[in-house]
């Protein structure tokens, strides 16, 4: 409970509930709203594992996720919506596209349609950005990314930001009597702890998804220097992709805190720094990614991210190597693709790597 509260009051909510993953936060995060016969809709810019949750494996279970362009305007994303539809689901900082999720217009469109906004926020964490204050309702992490720091365990957590009028929609299972928990009616006995609370005392009871206290125990010491070590990693990230842009090796970089970069006004609006991952394509298509890959000493190739040890990856070939190749054009990945995770070793020390294993 204590690690809960603290994520809790980083992010600005009333309540907070972590999870043995990432994965089952987000999972659970839709469980509490949606059922067989449901819909909700997600940006398509978003982590592959994820996409394979909801695309697969929530279908199967009767559940459906619209797939949508975070670039659309409204009116293409309003003729998405179903009568169906219980949520909206985006990711502040996607996995590895670095698309910015325009909160703002999501919270509006989710809201106009009498449903929350769920937000990921994973890659910037509260330290750079906090959600619920742009208008997201409920906010989910993988903790064993930057809260954690050391990939020391693996775990998640969901945040209720407490402000979502669940009377306004269509909830009944927060609205009205639960029988698997003496007829207890969620709005009516917790008020604005409803959601967080039923995930609790309802999916938690069933799933049996919490981590054990010694990995709240090591995510807790992450969060101790959770702000010190994001304003390093955005220094050094900054840095690295400014290299990366002079080399004539490299076909593009995407880094919003570059000027450049499409995503840089959104970037500038939400974000007060865009983390320590930086996503290049390298020239030669996956045999030029691999090649610069295997060339690098410092830097280790993992499918984990966002470490304080500098770390890459090629998402084509591990995280998102499920996906067909028009979802993977979607989640911004192409064959070329690297996931430059920068870690705290000196900067100088990185770039130096980077300079050899290009050579």
């Amino acid at each position: 409970m204590a690690v809960e509260d603290k994520i809790a009051a980083l992010e600005g909510g009333i309540g907070a509930m972590c999870t043995s993953s990432g994965q089952m936060a987000s999972l659970l995060s839709i469980l509490n709203l949606c059922g067989a016969g449901d819909s909700f809709l997600c940006s398509s810019a978003i982590y592959g594992g994820t996409v394979n949750l909801f695309a697969s494996t929530l279908q199967k279970l009767g559940v459906e996720c619209i797939f949508v362009d975070a670039g659309a305007n409204s009116d293409t994303l309003n003729a998405t919506f179903k009568p169906n539809t219980k949520a909206v689901f985006g990711e502040t900082l996607a996995n590895p596209a670095l698309t910015v999720l325009d909160i703002e217009k999501f919270a509006e469109l989710a809201h106009a349609h009498r449903v929350p906004l769920i937000v990921d926020n994973t890659f910037p964490t509260p330290v750079l950005c906090k959600p619920i204050q742009y208008g997201a309702d409920i906010v989910v992490h993988s903790t064993s990314k930057y809260m954690d720091g050391h990939a020391l365990q693996v775990g998640g957590v969901i945040v209720d930001s407490g402000n979502f009028d669940w009377h306004g929609g269509d909830f009944p299972g927060l609205t009205a009597p639960d029988p698997t928990y003496h007829g207890i009616t969620y709005t009516e006995t917790y008020g604005k702890m409803a959601y967080i609370l039923k995930a609790r005392m309802q999916l938690m009871r069933d799933f049996g998804a919490y981590p054990s206290a010694h990995s709240a125990f090591l995510l807790n010491l992450g969060l101790e220097t959770l702000a010190l070590r994001m304003e390093r990693y955005c220094q050094s990230a900054l840095r690295v992709a400014k290299y990366f842009q002079s080399s004539s090796k490299i076909e593009s970089v995407t880094y919003p805190g570059l000027p450049e970069d499409k995503n840089y006004a959104l970037a500038q609006k939400y974000l007060k720094g865009t983390s320590g991952v930086v996503t290049v394509i390298v020239k030669g298509g996956r045999e030029g990614a691999l090649r610069f890959m295997n060339a690098l000493k410092l830097a280790s190739n993992q499918v984990h991210v966002a470490d304080i040890r500098t770390c890459v990856q090629h998402p084509a070939s591990s995280t998102h190597r499920q996906l067909t190749d028009e979802q993977l054009l979607a989640a911004g990945v192409n064959l070329g693709t690297v996931r430059f995770s920068v870690g705290l070793e000196h900067v100088e020390d990185i770039l130096e790597d980077i300079e050899q294993a290009l050579a």
